[in-house]
């Protein structure tokens, strides 16, 4: 994507709800209602603030477990990504952890979401909860079955919290490309963890390569967006958002509309 529109928006910057621990999890605190709740709360945060689009991930379900999350978890996402999409107008996504893609898919259709945050779209990789294998012939089929074509998917290539030693001879311009080539909706960029900076040159010699939308998934601030504000996209943004800018906090309304202000201007 050069130039144009993503979600509606040039560059839009996608603020990320990482909803409370959901039942069956380790930090479950037993109160589903208050989950729903504080996840709409946040959602309104954003949009008052002046935010693009918004995205709600289960980070909270620590551990995770891999692919095969659980009815509970997937019911109770699609039930938050409703009242979040209802209550906010914003355009919205999900990611469901680890790996749960076609979950996700699932639950995005039925709460009426937008997009997707897809890891292991492309290339096998070695994640915390083990090896992940690629889906993109599985995960794209199953959104034709289902009548999903609308809803977006944005995948990770060399994906942070993971080794990708056994395709260490495959750059991350060549896997863009493979995502590419594999249908992706758009290619996600990030640091090695949550809250580090994606590498700018990795970044630029991405979008040189692919006309799909390039995305940034870690490490922004209002401090450094201007550096990469030229060279992607969208910007999906979490852990600056919070209190303290610490992705475990609550969002903070003033450090978004610190950020959107830049942004605003820079477009």
């Amino acid at each position: 994507m050069k130039n144009g529109k993503l979600l509606g928006v040039h560059k839009p910057v996608i603020g990320m709800i990482h909803v409370d621990a959901l039942p069956g999890t380790p930090k479950y605190k037993g109160d589903v209602e208050n989950i729903i709740n504080r996840a709409v709360k946040e959602a309104m945060t954003y949009k008052n603030s002046g935010i693009d689009a918004i995205a709600i991930e289960n980070m909270h379900d620590l551990p995770y477990l891999k692919i095969n999350v659980g009815p509970e978890i997937i019911s109770l996402m699609s039930i938050i990504g409703r009242e979040v999409k209802k209550t906010s107008q914003l355009q919205c996504g999900i990611q469901i952890l680890a790996g749960a893609n076609k979950e996700a898919l699932a639950a995005a259709h039925s709460a009426g979401m937008d997009f997707i945050r897809s890891e292991g779209f492309v290339f096998a990789h070695i994640a915390d909860e083990g090896v992940m294998e690629s889906d993109a012939g599985e995960l794209l089929r199953y959104r034709k079955q289902i009548g999903a074509e609308d809803i977006l998917i944005f995948t990770d290539i060399k994906k942070k919290h993971s080794s990708h030693s056994v395709t260490s001879d495959i750059d991350v311009v060549e896997t863009a490309k493979a995502a590419e080539f594999f249908l992706s909706d758009g290619v996600i960029l990030t640091g090695t963890s949550t809250g580090q900076e994606t590498d700018i040159d990795e970044l630029k010699k991405v979008g040189n390569v692919v006309n799909i939308p390039v995305l940034i998934g870690s490490g922004l601030t209002a401090d450094n967006i201007e550096n990469y504000f030229s060279a992607a996209d969208a910007f999906i943004i979490g852990s600056y958002f919070k209190q303290g800018g610490y992705w475990q906090n609550e969002v903070d309304a003033d450090r978004v509309e610190a950020l959107m202000n830049k942004i605003n201007k820079l477009r």
